[in-house]
This record gives structure tokens, C-alpha cells and sequence, in this order.
């Protein structure tokens, strides 16, 4: 393996981890939001100031995080050849993972305006589906499982 590769990856794992520490983290804030009270406008805005600001960061590093993995796959041929069904699993947990990414955004912006008519309960199962993705995301990685 070249020493760029071994970079590639690296950068990589790092920022995909960072990326979903974000999502891990995201999704508790709106447990928060949900469970404010009413006229407790200091402690929403507080919130949802966090929120916002989680959601930036966790965009930025979602960024290399995508592009490194695609310099993986398309510049070092990760996954490459017969019986690479692993990757295009990862692919699809990835393209969902960009997807939950995104709702959170728009999950943000009910909070902004208002709109949530979500439980805190539904929060607290909704965040658990970022760490469903990251954990079936490694297992594919480290186990590549193939057919055939």
C-alpha cells in the first residue's frame, strides 16, 4: 500500500467519524428542543443556536469525508473488481446517511419556525438511526463481505 493511499484513508476514517459525531449529537439537541417549555424562549434560542451551529460544522465535515471517499474508490480502486457487493451496500448506507443529514436540516428549520410535532420519544428513537448507519458502515468496511 502507498504511502498516499494510507493518507487518503486515514483523512478519511477521520473526518467520516467527525462527520457523524455530529449526527450523533445533532439529533439529542432536537430531544432538548422538544422538551422546552413554551415560554422558555432563552434556553430554545440557546438551543437552537447550538443546532445551527452543529449542523454548519457537521456539513463542512461531510464534505471531505465524501470526497476522500470517492478519491478511494475511483482513484485507488477501493472495492473494485468481482464480488464487491460490500461497497455498493456502503454506497447505499452512505446516500442514506447524506439523506438523514439533510432531514436534519429540514428538522432545524421546523424547530425555527415553530413547526415540530414531534415527541421528544420520537427524537430519542431518530437519533439512534445515525449510529444504525455508522455501525453498519464499519462492519461492511472491516468485513467486506462478498458473493460469490
Amino acid at each position: 500500500m502507498s504511502a498516499p493511499y494510507l493518507w487518503v484513508k486515514a483523512l478519511h476514517i477521520i473526518f467520516v467519524a467527525s462527520w457523524f459525531a455530529g449526527l450523533f449529537y445533532l439529533p439529542r439537541l432536537f430531544v432538548n428542543l422538544a422538551m422546552v417549555p413554551g415560554d422558555s424562549h432563552a434556553e430554545r434560542e440557546r438551543l437552537l443556536v447550538m443546532a445551527r451551529k452543529l449542523y454548519r460544522f457537521a456539513t463542512i465535515l461531510m464534505i471531505p469525508a465524501v470526497g476522500l471517499g470517492l478519491v478511494l474508490w475511483l482513484y485507488f480502486g477501493m472495492g473494485k473488481g468481482p464480488g464487491q457487493i460490500w461497497l455498493h451496500i456502503k454506497l447505499t448506507l452512505v446516500v442514506l446517511t447524506i439523506g438523514y443529514h439533510h432531514y436534519c436540516k429540514r428538522l432545524l428549520r421546523d424547530f425555527e419556525a415553530l413547526h415540530n410535532r414531534r415527541s421528544h420519544r420520537w427524537f430519542r428513537v431518530f437519533n439512534e438511526v445515525s449510529v444504525l448507519l455508522f455501525a453498519a458502515i464499519v462492519i461492511l468496511v472491516v468485513l467486506k463481505p462478498t458473493v460469490g
